[in-house]
């Protein structure tokens, strides 16, 4: 469906959203302030802050692994640049942190690495996951049914694109649902409690939801990417040391997919992390993670490099929408997006594969 089909649903929202505040990408707009501030990150810092989310896989699978990659530490060591990960909710409270230089790379969404990439303030390294998002509604089979329901969402994210295309398809105009903004993490209990009818969400929020209750009912699909960025003056700073971290990104996927027993354990290591963060215990079995791990990036032929498709670009309809949204700055610009694609980072470690230990594993625990 092409964006322009969207215009009317997004009408309400543009108004709403006149003053263009950006919501995504500036940490005191977000209640979660507090949680990162205790993590103490400043542009002075010695160390390489690595931005995490382990709520979400195959994201913090591959997060998991690479913290506990001693190859990683070692090289980022021996240039007195020591690893250090910090957790986040999400990643549009990576955004702002990155364009101050107080993380030096993050594994984000779509719509984060937008906000980031538009603004000139990160190169997108590689792909972290390629994957559905899912409007799931209780007792409903079809999308028409979400008509008058309270609809749980997450603002101009890449679902809430999914979630407009898929009302638009029915006939159903934004202002005749209830849109109820909640983190992803929350939404199947909320859908559990009755307290939502539908949300429109990923990974892993849509497997927890289905297995709750045989009411429950993908009604609509779309698509959802994830990246793997780094902070562009720390690039050029550090140049070697961003493509040892590089390294680590493509030595963790590539462990995975040599067995299934590594697969298992990166899982194991993701749901010790999840509790760790959030103090609840993950809510799917190791087999439920590594079979996400693998449908949505070790499954992915190319992964995890990004492939440039003539006239479809990626990331272009999800930077359309914010554009619309009003979620962009009037400088960002597509321009920045297109050039943040032109690292050669990754290529470069590739080729030098032997040099940067691609085929060696060595990790902790």
């Amino acid at each position: 469906m092409a964006l322009k089909d969207l215009a009317l649903p997004f009408a309400k929202a543009r108004r709403a959203l006149a003053l263009g505040v950006l919501t995504l990408a500036l940490p005191c707009a977000s209640g979660a302030q507090e949680y990162f501030d205790r993590y103490g990150l400043s542009p002075d810092s010695p160390a390489v802050d690595l931005g995490v989310q382990p709520l979400g896989y195959p994201s913090g699978v591959i997060s998991s692994v690479m913290q506990r990659d001693r190859l990683l530490k070692k090289a980022l060591a021996a240039a007195k640049l020591p690893l250090h990960t910090h957790p986040f909710r999400r990643g549009a409270d990576m955004v702002g942190l990155l364009g101050e230089r107080r993380l030096e790379a993050g594994l984000l969404g779509d719509m984060p690495t937008l906000l980031a990439a538009s603004s000139g303030s990160v190169w997108i390294v590689g792909l972290v996951k390629q994957s559905p998002t899912a409007v799931v509604a209780k007792g409903d089979t079809q999308v028409a049914g979400l008509a008058g329901k309270r609809i749980g969402y997450v603002d101009a994210s890449s679902a809430h694109l999914t979630l407009l295309q898929g009302l638009t398809s029915a006939g159903i105009g934004e202002s005749q649902v209830t849109l109820v903004p909640l983190g992803v993490a929350d939404m199947p209990d909320a859908l559990q409690r009755n307290d939502i009818d539908a949300f429109a969400g990923w990974e892993p929020a849509t497997t927890i939801a289905l297995g709750k209750s045989d009411r429950n009912h993908i009604v609509f699909k779309g698509l959802t990417t994830d990246y793997f960025v780094i902070e562009q003056s720390f690039e050029k700073r550090h140049p070697q040391a961003a493509r040892q971290i590089v390294a680590g990104f493509l030595r963790a996927i590539e462990w995975m997919r040599r067995s299934p027993a590594h697969l298992q354990q990166a899982a194991r290591w993701a749901m010790a992390d999840t509790q760790a963060f959030s103090g609840k215990p993950a809510a799917l079995s190791p087999a439920q993670i590594a079979g996400i791990t693998r449908r949505e990036i070790l499954e992915v032929p190319s992964a995890p490099t990004v492939l440039m498709r003539p006239g479809a670009p990626p990331l272009k309809q999800e930077f359309d929408f914010l554009m619309q949204m009003g979620k962009l700055p009037a400088s960002g610009a597509w321009s920045a997006v297109q050039a943040a694609f032109a690292y050669d980072g990754l290529a470069r470690v590739l080729a030098e594969a032997q040099a940067f230990q691609l085929r060696n594993f060595d990790y902790e625990n």
